[in-house]
């Protein structure tokens, strides 16, 4: 009786993750995605910005290297230590 309700709950667990995903997926055309920067008032947290003219391979090599670049600056800081009482 026990591993009946145990599959039945699984089964019914399934059915919603699966309703739930369908509509994740069906709710927005593929096309209109689109990213927009956070609104934060700290300037180190916006979209690194790329040439507008270059190749998309300089793109994202300009991009990959202004984020390896913001990770070793984040990497550098301090970490804030709680007080000791």
């Amino acid at each position: 009786m026990r591993a009946i309700f145990g599959f039945l709950s699984l089964m019914i667990v399934l059915v919603v993750v699966g309703v739930l995903a369908k509509k994740q997926l069906t709710a927005l055309p593929a096309g209109s995605v689109s990213v927009q920067a956070p609104n934060s008032a700290d300037p180190s947290l916006t979209a690194p910005a790329t040439a507008p003219g270059a190749s998309p391979q300089a793109q994202s090599l300009q991009l990959q290297q202004q984020i390896r670049d913001s990770m070793e600056k984040a990497m550098q800081q301090a970490r804030p230590m709680p007080d000791e009482q």
